[in-house]
């Protein structure tokens, strides 16, 4: 696990976005896609360099992390949306290429099992972005989740739902389940790159990178994966016992070895 301190949140976008282009740049690349606030500059960055640069996601596929369950792909704050507006639809991912679950699937683990099985299909996830939940939730995997867990429905907490509440209209809207990738799908993706910024998130972020690897913050499994990029603005690393080391470590990296 690597922690890689940057100055702002920019910073953090960009070299999020840097990861990520020399990805998809190497040739045909299956990523996996977090929503939420956390990722909003990276894919805004990656959406310019598409514009701009010739950053092409033409060859690549994508996977989303989790879905409400009993939201419609159409409903503004599903997955399927939410990506679709603020990423994909402004690049040039052939139609067919990113893939969600399906909130409104009739039988939930069915719908688990198979999103399981297109992921296995697709060769597994290259490059995984994710978040961090102010509990330690990655994905929508919550305080206590199994270390090993695969894709299944899961019930958010009271603080998660308020923490998306102000994606709603009414806190009353936010569902009270959602499917998600468990953490043992998640670590078999072969880069793992958990981005947070600000204050909110300092103390998951220590208890997720310097802490006991515990079912109760869920985001240190991550520790347990052999590639794993963390990017965090000063804010965000501000509760880090061995902030100087991981600075002065990145600041003497090779070139070459890149993320």
């Amino acid at each position: 696990m690597e922690i890689i301190i940057l100055p702002t949140p920019a910073d953090v976008a960009r070299t999020a976005a840097d990861a990520i282009e020399e990805q998809v740049r190497r040739g045909p690349s299956v990523l996996g896609l977090a929503t939420g606030s956390t990722p909003l500059g990276t894919y805004q960055e990656l959406i310019e360099r598409h514009r701009t640069g010739g950053l092409s996601f033409a060859q690549a596929q994508a996977f989303l992390l989790d879905e409400y369950v009993g939201l419609p792909s159409a409903h503004p704050q599903s997955y399927h949306s939410v990506i679709r507006d603020e990423f994909t639809a402004s690049v040039d991912f052939a139609a067919d290429a990113v893939h969600g679950l399906d909130g409104m699937a009739e039988d939930p683990q069915a719908e688990a099992e198979q999103y399981e099985a297109r992921i296995a299909a697709a060769g597994g996830v290259d490059l995984q972005i994710l978040g961090i939940g102010t509990d330690g939730h990655v994905g929508f995997n919550e305080p206590m989740s199994s270390l090993c867990s695969r894709t299944r429905i899961k019930t958010l907490t009271r603080q998660t739902r308020q923490d998306n509440a102000r994606f709603f209209d009414h806190a009353d809207d936010v569902p009270d389940h959602v499917l998600t990738q468990g953490l043992g799908t998640i670590r078999e993706a072969r880069h793992l790159l958990l981005l947070a910024m600000g204050e909110a998130k300092a103390e998951a972020i220590a208890a997720a990178v310097e802490g006991p690897v515990a079912a109760i913050c869920p985001a240190s499994a991550l520790q347990l994966h052999p590639h794993v990029s963390v990017l965090v603005d000063e804010a965000a690393a501000s509760r880090l016992a061995h902030r100087d080391y991981y600075t002065d470590t990145f600041g003497r990296k090779p070139a070459w070895q890149g993320l």
